[in-house]
This record gives C-alpha cells, sequence and structure tokens, in this order.
C-alpha cells in the first residue's frame, strides 16, 4: 500500500481467511525504502506457506509451530492471526489479549527541529490536542537545551528523550545524560547501542529517570530484567514480533515493576488498531501512541482518533473492533501476492 499524492509511508497488509471471518495485520515499509524488501520475501517464501494448512487452536499456536522470520512481518502476521480468531468467537481483541482499559491516554513524538522555538511550538500543538506525554528525539548537541525549554513551559508534562542509541558513556555523554535527569523525565529510551545492556545497567545506577532500553526479543528483555538495565519498556510491535510477544513482554516488565507505554506501527490504521488493543493491557502505565497520523487516509472504520488525548477501546466489536474498508485497499494497493490451498 502506498498513500495519494506522491512518496509517502508504505505498508504490508497481511489479510488472512478462515471460514467466514478475515483478519488484517500490518507492516510498516521504512520511508525512503525502495521495496519492502526481504519483508515481502518471508512472507512470500515462508510465512504464508507455513500458515496454508496448519491446524492451530491459538494465535500463540502459529508461533510457537512457524517460523515467521523477520520481526516485522512476522508482527502483521501474528496479528493479523489474532483479528482472525477473534473475529471467529466474537471476542474484541483487547479482552482476549488480557485488556483491562477502556481508553487510552495519547501521547506524541517530536522529531530534532531546527530552532527550539519550533521545537515548543509543536509540543504546544501536542499539548493542545490532549496529549499527556511528548517523546522528544535528542542528539548530542540537542539535548539539555530543548528538554530544558520544554520543562519550562510545561512542568508538569510526561516527557521522554529518546536518544536514538547516539550516546556512549565518555564523560561528555555520561555528564549529558546526568544533566537531562534534573528535568523530571519519565524515561530516557535508548541512550546506547541496543546490545550494551550493561552500559544500561550502569547508567540505571547514576540517575533516579528511568532508563528504557531497546528491547527487540524476550530474551533482550529477560537479560535487561536481569541487570537491571532499565525500569521503562517501549513497546513496539514491529520490533518484538506481532501482539504474542509483545504481550509476553508486557508480562514479564509489568512482574518486574517497569513502565510500559506501546506503540503501533503502519500508517493505514491497521497497525494503530492493534497497539490500542495491546495499551489495554494493564501494565501500560504511560501514555502510548496508538492514533493514526492526522490526514492519513482513512481505512479503518472507525478511524483510530486521538478525541482530547484519549483514544476509545472497542469493546462491542470483535477482533481489531474496526471495519476494514477493502474496496479502498484493493484500490490502492501497488503489489499483491495471494497464496490459498
Amino acid at each position: 500500500m502506498r498513500m495519494p499524492r506522491g512518496r509517502r509511508p508504505e505498508s504490508v497488509l497481511v489479510r488472512l481467511a478462515g471460514g467466514d471471518a478475515v483478519g488484517w495485520g500490518e507492516m510498516a515499509v521504512p520511508v525512503g525504502a525502495a521495496d519492502p524488501g526481504a519483508a515481502w520475501a518471508d512472507i512470500e517464501t515462508r510465512m504464508g506457506p507455513a500458515l496454508i494448512g496448519l491446524d492451530w487452536d491459538r494465535p500463540e499456536d502459529v508461533s510457537a509451530a512457524a517460523d515467521l522470520g523477520a520481526r516485522e512481518a512476522a508482527a502483521a502476521v501474528d496479528t493479523a492471526c489474532w483479528d482472525l480468531w477473534c473475529r471467529t468467537r466474537g471476542l474484541p481483541l483487547a479482552h482476549a489479549l488480557g485488556g483491562t482499559r477502556t481508553s487510552i491516554v495519547t501521547g506524541a513524538r517530536i522529531s530534532p527541529e531546527p530552532a527550539i522555538d519550533t521545537v515548543t511550538a509543536r509540543v504546544n500543538q501536542a499539548v493542545g490536542a490532549g496529549h499527556t506525554r511528548v517523546t522528544l528525539d535528542v542528539r548530542p548537541g540537542w539535548d539539555v537545551e530543548p528538554v530544558r525549554a520544554i520543562r519550562q513551559a510545561y512542568p508538569a508534562l510526561a516527557l521522554v528523550a529518546d536518544a536514538g542509541h547516539a550516546y556512549t558513556e565518555s564523560p561528555e555523554h555520561l555528564a549529558v545524560l546526568e544533566a537531562l535527569d534534573a528535568y523530571g523525565l519519565a524515561a530516557i529510551e535508548r541512550p546506547f547501542p541496543g546490545g550494551d545492556l550493561a552500559a544500561h545497567a550502569r547508567l540505571q545506577t547514576r540517575v533516579g529517570t528511568a532508563v528504557a532500553p531497546d528491547v527487540g526479543d524476550l530474551e533482550t528483555l529477560d537479560a535487561a530484567l536481569s541487570l537491571q538495565a532499565g525500569r521503562a519498556l517501549h513497546l513496539r510491535l514491529d520490533r518484538l514480533g506481532g501482539l504474542t510477544a509483545a504481550r509476553s513482554a508486557h508480562d514479564l516488565a509489568y512482574a518486574a515493576g517497569w513502565d510500559v507505554w506501546c506503540s503501533g506501527c503502519g500508517a493505514f490504521g491497521i497497525g494503530q488498531a492493534a497497539a490500542v488493543a495491546l495499551a489495554a493491557l494493564p501494565g501500560c502505565t504511560l501514555p502510548s501512541d496508538v492514533s493514526d497520523p492526522a490526514g492519513g487516509p482513512v481505512f479503518v472504520t472507525p478511524p483510530v482518533r486521538s478525541s482530547g488525548g484519549v483514544v476509545g477501546v472497542p469493546l462491542t466489536q470483535p477482533g481489531l473492533g474496526h471495519e476494514i474498508d477493502e474496496a479502498r485497499i484493493e484500490r490502492l494497493a501497488t503489489r499483491r501476492l495471494r497464496l490459498s490451498t
């Protein structure tokens, strides 16, 4: 799928049919990528054939029985399995996962800007829309000053500094991270390269702010918990490989007392709808990134939209709780693959 009007975000959509029901999943294609590449090949040569004829009673059985390959593509397939399974049984996805919330408080992400005034203006817009958490992308040389400006403007706003693996344990960088600690952040996310959990653990002993290491699988999360390499977890469906793994990660982090927040993937609403169901889990204590990007095409009805900083959890309809506009998807699809018995 490609959005209309030029080079915009793209997604791979997975449609899984069984009996009279259909389940959907979504995988975002990184902006600037020429094509879905390895993920599409995984679906075509590995995941799709593995699902055909597979006897499964619950969605968890699929990931246990089939080698789903690349995590981003696996997330789309796993979400489609959950949606299909819930729709055949008349269950809302949030309830099937164990969710307890009826609504999700939302957050927003702010990318680096050329001027601090521009950043604060964008934060003003986010707060004005009702978002109660803002994640600011920081990097060396663009960190303490914008954080200070946001905190001065909004003393009570939940603020996450996402470092994108850009820092080291050099004295200069550690001094910056310790300076950020003074601004009452909700979390310092991904300060160091993802594989260096020991560095995250050492930083957590130096700062009172919760450190949020980059977690892409359950083994990494187990190691992070064992090393006490943080106190917060950002659940990203595409990084973890779908709802099955993300729910397990939530359960582990929740049991350890970590704060958790979620984000969806994709630009067409299906990934965001799945993230809403995930964010309904009881351990998701921080506002989550679950609403569709403003101005995007609406392929799910009702659209996943924040109203006053809140997204309702669909609890009266089965599965994702949204109707999928299959006719519009068919019109705008740029590539198709159909596998059947």
